[in-house]
């Protein structure tokens, strides 16, 4: 059995956009702070990193997810300057073509609740009118819509991929260590009824000593928390994205967010777009097998009502990723368990991992380091919350 060098590293499980951000921002605010970065899949090729839509948004209904995504969009707007690696600028390709939520008179006052929540922290959105909305859009059909939310600026798209790769290649080069093997289960000791994890154990057989285990298992989170006999409510809910081509030209088109839940924006010379299905259709980790027949049983007729250019509407291609949906109010789980006192929790992001990544590396660097949260508390994402069955409701859940 090997036995790692340094008995004190943060060790992180998990190597996508959340790990590797928490791994950068360690090493950002302490350089020769010793991290050890899990990785089971170096190629990502079933990470949800690699396969989401990868956007971001201010138009959120709570303060705190407001408050993650101004920080968000900063740092995406200076990824060239933040995460170069020797003269490397890296260009994620961020486009701030805005999100633009429609509402039928049932979702109207909610849409109206919100917009006043995010102008008071400061967001750049604008409520219009149908009238407007058609002015703006007149690709639109709006015989439904009694009102529109669109974000002006600090809402976009952009590759998800591409700023994964330049955090972990930024983290390696301030010292972080990523180590491909999977992680199997935790050493864990008990004082007092709180559990101490002392390692965290490979597939390989090293142990790797820790000071803080991090769990950023993304969809398998929950079975990394049941290694310290804690239930984490967090599954892998599989979603679709369809890849479409149609002749229609769709002038100033924002990432779209239908009254149906469908969402679309444009990619490359064409479009994306993508659903969450009902209930009864939605079980836990599915098969990443794209949902084919959603597209004409579903996504196409719908399109085209809401798009009369779409009527020639093609599917291309689709893909299949995971949504580490946390399932009790599907918002991310951030910080310490009561009953462990090292095992932090970064999971559950639900579908909002890749915009949310930075501001939840810098606020968990800070707690390890400094035993507190110092620019933005994430306090009311803490596990406790689901122990007081207290749930943070977002309204705006696409």
């Amino acid at each position: 059995m090997l036995i790692a060098k340094d008995p004190h590293p943060i060790v992180i499980v998990g190597g996508g956009v959340i790990g590797s951000a928490i791994a950068y921002f360690l090493t950002l605010q302490q350089p020769g702070c010793e991290v050890v970065v899990v990785e089971r899949d170096p190629t990502y090729a079933r990470a949800s990193s690699a396969l989401s839509a990868s956007s971001i948004r201010q138009q959120f209904s709570t303060d705190i997810n407001i408050q993650i995504s101004a920080f968000g969009i900063g740092f995406l707007r200076n990824v060239g300057q933040l995460l170069a690696c020797q003269g490397d600028m890296p260009d994620i390709g961020l486009h701030e073509g805005g999100y633009l939520y429609l509402a039928t008179q049932a979702g109207e006052a909610t849409l109206r609740e919100n917009h006043a929540l995010q102008k008071q922290h400061g967001a750049d959105v604008a409520l219009l009118s149908p009238q407007q909305l058609a002015e703006r859009f007149p690709w639109l059909a709006l015989q439904d819509v009694v009102l529109g939310s669109l974000g002006l600026s600090g809402e976009g798209w952009f590759d998800g991929y591409l700023l994964l790769t330049a955090l972990r290649k930024k983290a390696q080069s301030q010292g972080v260590r990523y180590v491909a093997d999977d992680a199997v289960g935790l050493d864990t000791a008990a004082s007092d009824g709180v559990l101490h994890v002392n390692a965290v154990r490979l597939q390989s057989g090293t142990v790797l000593p820790c000071r803080y285990a991090v769990n950023a298992g993304g969809p398998w989170a929950a079975a990394i928390a049941g290694w310290a006999g804690i239930d984490l409510p967090v599954v892998g809910k599989r979603r679709t994205v369809f890849n479409l081509a149609s002749p229609a030209t769709l002038p100033g088109c924002p990432l779209l967010i239908d009254t149906s839940g469908i969402w679309l924006r444009p990619e490359g010379k064409g479009f994306i777009c993508g659903f969450a299905p009902d209930a009864d259709n939605d079980a836990d980790f599915a098969p990443l097998e794209p949902e084919y027949d959603a597209f004409d049983n579903h996504i196409w007729p719908t399109l085209a009502e809401r798009i009369p250019g779409f009527e020639a509407l093609r599917m291309q291609g689709a893909w299949a990723g995971y949504y580490e949906m946390n399932t009790f109010d599907h918002n991310a789980i951030v910080g310490l368990h009561p009953a462990c006192d090292n095992l932090v929790f970064a999971n559950g992001f639900s579908g909002h991992g890749l915009q949310q990544c930075p501001a939840v590396g810098r606020g968990l660097a800070e707690w390890m380091l400094t035993g507190g949260y110092q620019s933005l508390d994430l306090s009311p994402l803490s596990i406790e919350r689901i122990a007081r069955n207290q749930p943070l409701l977002e309204k705006n859940v696409i």
